[in-house]
């Protein structure tokens, strides 16, 4: 990235410091970055301490084989214990671990009790169905309450999960399948969505036919969920209902400890072409730092706090923040089944307002569509129950974060901006709340007892005020152990550009106090008559004006230039009068970024458009929009929310075009 555009970019000088008030009721203390500073690895086996291990630890890291790590050596636990039974036994069983709350409008509470009675019958079920330690199971189902007992049955007999977006194709969970040879699949008959009931257990008849076909099918059973009540294609001896099997097991299960290193679940990185990349965690490091994040950055009070995290069970942050992080440290939380905008796009606050969440943890795609619908529909709700707020998935722009704290937070409650991944397993950079003061759009700083630095082409760490590259550099707990059945792939993926340092594909900047700043993948920044500009910084340049709701943008081959600029943009609300041509606003924000940034970061071109391409996590999926930029075939779409969106656009682009 040129100078230019760093001593540009992100100019922040809105500063929140710590509120004494929150800082005097703080988990986190300042003192935990000097502790994890003078003895890491002792900082680290303090917080495993935390949980209950059936054999205490004799070693806290051995990385003698590096880049492959063990954490807590010799140590046993079971994951599914530390997340339930151990609340029980501790008196905390009437306390509700579960409030869901299906799209159709239909609730249930569960108590840590009950959690425990549902999660042996369903270990039962398993091991009837011949399931045991070891044994791969995938898990393809919508947000509901028996897809988290599925992920702790599978945990609590030493069962690796392999947990399957629900919106991914059939193409894509066969290749999951079959990489890590599951023995069992986990589904629903169907899901509710937008206020329809959709199928789900045909996508894996179709699965499972492609495997067949192909001789390599590695399933005997396919356990299925009665959520919708649609009628499902059956196979005899293969199918199976949950509720005819589950419901009738014992309650009774003892719960066996597992080694720390004994693998817990194998997540596929987004994407549906080429081969997939099993990304595999284990049990006593990750569920450590999970753990330990959880309590410290939302600031958990498991007396008092309702927390809600809106991912899905398909991704990481679902993983790490909806189960197990957020369970082995006794929350009381909200799953929700559905969609922001059903029945009415103020669902969320609704459920807010009747749960009186207190901590809420989403993404900045989602704050910004609620930006763009109208600060009316947060306004029409009681919000003051909540007290701190979360972001994650993406970096976030400065006026979506400021926002999201003074329409959402009512400009009292903290922020905390978390940068992570899938590999990484647990939050590695992130303001601590009541500690760390915090700047709209930075994630702040690295964790106590991380290690992490932005570096140049040649692996310098660069002063305050440069960019480059955010690698770790040091193990932690939570870190990928490899990726499934491929160990060379890990070494090459991951630690091949400098091998002493873990490179996190990701692009940052330290402003001049130190603050990191993340610029997104760093294979989305683009390539401008030599000059380096991230599709974050133009993004974000768009945001910041008035007009703007949402923007993406991507590069798109320049014969002159090598890469040209495209834009696209959601506008506003009552950003253009009826009628009213859009050129004039595509000339004014093209004009804007050149302000923001500089002439060389103005877009070629900027589509009005009315929607932009997402999964049903909220992701924007480039990908596509490049394909359209580039007027190429559209790439597949199956995993959108609505893939309908892709022919507006691709239909409408000539009628964005603003060029020079």
């Amino acid at each position: 990235m040129s100078s230019d555009a760093l001593s540009n970019l992100l100019q922040e000088n809105r500063v929140f410091p710590p509120a004494a008030e929150f800082a005097a009721q703080a988990n986190a203390q300042p003192a935990m970055y000097a502790q994890a500073s003078a003895d890491r690895l002792a900082f680290w086996a303090e917080q495993a301490r935390a949980l209950d291990w059936s054999q205490p630890f004799d070693e806290v890291l051995d990385w003698s084989q590096a880049p492959f790590a063990r954490w807590f050596v010799g140590g046993r636990l079971n994951v599914a214990y530390n997340c339930v039974d151990r609340h029980v036994a501790a008196g905390h069983g009437d306390q509700v671990a579960i409030r869901f709350e299906g799209e159709p409008g239909d609730r249930r509470d569960i108590t840590y009790a009950q959690l425990q009675d549902e999660v042996c019958q369903a270990a039962n079920a398993l091991l009837e169905l011949g399931v045991g330690a070891g044994d791969r199971v995938a898990i393809y189902m919508p947000m509901i309450p028996e897809a988290i007992v599925a992920m702790l049955a599978c945990a609590r007999i030493g069962a690796p999960h392999s947990v399957v977006f629900g919106g991914f194709s059939a193409h894509a969970l066969a290749s999951r399948i079959d990489d890590a040879q599951a023995t069992l699949v986990i589904t629903a008959d169907g899901q509710h969505r937008r206020g329809s009931a959709m199928p789900l257990k045909p996508a894996v008849d179709e699965a499972l036919q492609t495997l067949a076909a192909d001789g390599t099918s590695p399933v005997a059973h396919v356990l299925v969920v009665r959520r919708t009540g649609g009628s499902v294609e059956w196979t005899d001896g293969r199918d199976v209902w949950w509720h005819e099997i589950v419901e009738r097991q014992s309650t009774a299960h003892q719960a066996e400890g597992f080694d720390s290193e004994h693998p817990l679940f194998i997540l596929y990185t987004s994407g549906t072409t080429g081969k997939p990349k099993g990304i595999l965690h284990t049990s006593g490091g990750y569920l450590t730092q999970a753990s330990f994040t959880h309590r410290n950055v939302f600031d958990l009070k498991p007396d008092s706090d309702v927390y809600w995290c809106t991912a899905d069970i398909g991704w990481v942050t679902g993983h790490s923040y909806i189960v197990y992080g957020p369970l082995s440290n006794r929350v009381t939380q909200v799953v929700y089944e559905g969609t922001p905008d059903t029945p009415t796009h103020d669902r969320w606050w609704d459920i807010v307002e009747r749960h009186r969440v207190t901590i809420l943890y989403t993404a900045p795609t989602a704050i910004r569509t609620f930006m763009k619908w109208g600060d009316h529909l947060p306004a029409g709700k009681d919000l003051s129950s909540l007290r701190l707020l979360g972001s994650v998935g993406e970096p976030i722009n400065p006026e979506a974060w400021m926002w999201y704290r003074e329409v959402i937070g009512g400009d009292r409650c903290p922020i905390v901006d978390t940068w992570w991944q899938t590999e990484t397993g647990a939050i590695m950079i992130s303001p601590l709340p009541g500690v760390t003061g915090t700047k709209p759009g930075s994630a702040m700083t690295a964790l106590p007892g991380i290690g992490a630095a932005v570096v140049d082409d040649e692996g310098r760490p660069v002063a305050n005020g440069g960019g480059g590259y955010l690698v770790l550099t040091e193990p932690w707990p939570s870190m990928l152990r490899g990726i499934w059945g491929d160990p060379q792939r890990y070494v090459d993926t991951y630690w091949s550009r400098w091998p002493q340092y873990y490179f996190a594909g990701d692009g940052a900047k330290l402003d001049d106090d130190g603050a990191i700043w993340l610029l997104g993948r760093v294979d989305d920044v683009m390539n401008v008559s030599g000059h380096r500009i991230s599709t974050t910084e133009v993004e974000s340049a768009l945001v910041s004006h008035p007009k703007v709701a949402e923007a993406a943008v991507v590069g798109a081959t320049d014969e002159t230039t090598g890469q040209g600029i495209v834009a696209f943009v959601i506008l506003r609300s009552g950003a253009l009068a009826d009628g009213e041509d859009g050129a004039p606003v595509i000339k004014e924000l093209r004009e804007h970024v050149a302000k923001e940034i500089g002439p060389i970061a103005k877009p070629r071109q900027v589509m009005i458009v009315a929607e932009l391409p997402k999964t049903r996590s909220g992701k924007i999926m480039r990908r596509l929009l490049r394909d359209v930029a580039e007027n190429r075939e559209l790439g597949d779409a199956t995993t959108l929310a609505d893939p309908t969106v892709m022919n507006l656009i691709a239909s409408g682009l000539a009628t964005g075009t603003s060029e020079d």
